[in-house]
């Protein structure tokens, strides 16, 4: 029972149709009906245009618990909503959902970036290991001959000991590939400007330049922001750098990569890649990236998907917990440093 005084915090759910269900379990909806004011199956699609049930709880509501979809945050609508102190976050980027005007109105922003890097880091860790056994090439092969094959000779460069992974962008989640990483025998390079020499002999990596990094990296993993420095920079430069028999990974945004740049290297077998994210995020069905023997192609898998959505609610429930307590967040996202990061 709470007091007539209730002091819990009012909250609105905002985001894309179905995702709710997904996102919350019913440990979840309890929990946030015990820290908050709020109806649990109420979710906001449309905050431009609201249903009177809807427009009712955004007059009222002190934090908005949002995921993928979430509708953008104008002035227009936190005119609608003058109580509005908060937004919980329970996905990676902000950026498509929190505007200029939430940072005017002083809004505390939040996210569960640091949730959601757990799944793509393991995806990643995943892939490097995979690649040093070249398992996707001989998975193939394998399915062609069918037979007995001198494999130990085929494979005579492969393993995964001692070998080099190049990390493009010390992020969140290149961060927890490096932390990934550190239990196997590989030589770990890392390139981010923002990153200086101790911070790096902090994450117990080498600092070094893209270039470099290309041309010495059996494995080049790229984890940085989509922002417009990072739009193709991995370029027709960068892969005539990376040594016979490399591959890339991307699990971060197909923009990253220059993909008519890639394209030959893939199709003339001198590169690998590992690609969960393409420009456009589905390729034309006459793509050659569906076929190619030395491509795994996934559909932005990496990301929270099925249980792991839980993860990210969890994260977000302690952020409404703290709130609700009048703490400070834990994750909070500041304006300054969406510049270089997602």
């Amino acid at each position: 029972m709470h007091h007539a005084t209730d002091n819990r915090p009012a909250l609105l759910l905002a985001m894309a149709p179905g995702i709710a269900d997904r996102l919350l379990a019913d440990r979840h909806r309890e929990r946030l009906t015990a820290l908050t004011r709020t109806d649990p199956y109420l979710v906001a699609h449309d905050l431009t245009s609201p249903s009177p049930r809807v427009a009712a709880a955004l007059a009222e509501a002190e934090m908005l618990l949002t995921c993928w979809g979430a509708p953008s945050l104008t002035a227009e609508v936190l005119a609608a909503a003058p109580r509005l102190r908060a937004v919980v976050h329970a996905a990676g980027s902000v950026k498509q959902h929190i505007t200029e005007a939430c940072w005017h109105r002083g809004i505390a922003v939040t996210s569960a970036a640091a949730a959601n890097a757990l799944p793509v880091a393991e995806f990643t860790l995943a892939a490097v290991l995979f690649a040093g056994k070249r398992a996707l090439r001989c998975a193939h092969r394998y399915a062609q001959l069918r037979a007995e094959h001198d494999w130990r000779a085929e494979l005579d460069g492969a393993g995964n000991y001692r070998r080099t992974v190049g990390v493009v962008g010390a992020s969140r989640i290149g961060r927890r590939v490096i932390e990934l990483l550190r239990p196997f025998d590989l030589r770990v390079l890392l390139y981010d400007p923002y990153v200086d020499e101790a911070g790096a002999a902090a994450l117990g990596v080498e600092r070094t330049g893209l270039d470099d990094l290309c041309a010495r990296a059996d494995v080049v993993t790229v984890h940085a922001p989509q922002v417009p420095a990072t739009h193709h920079m991995i370029g027709a430069r960068e892969l005539a750098r990376m040594r016979d028999g490399a591959t890339l990974i991307n699990t971060s945004r197909g923009s990253l990569v220059d993909e008519d740049a890639l394209l030959p290297e893939l199709l003339a077998g001198r590169l690998d890649a590992v690609l969960d994210v393409t420009d456009p995020e589905v390729p034309p069905a006459d793509s050659p990236l569906y076929d190619l023997p030395n491509v795994l192609l996934t559909p932005h898998i990496a990301g929270s998907l099925g249980d792991e959505l839980h993860r990210m609610a969890d994260q977000a429930l302690d952020e409404v917990e703290r709130f609700a307590g009048g703490l400070p967040f834990a994750y909070p996202v500041h304006p300054a440093a969406l510049g270089h990061s997602a």
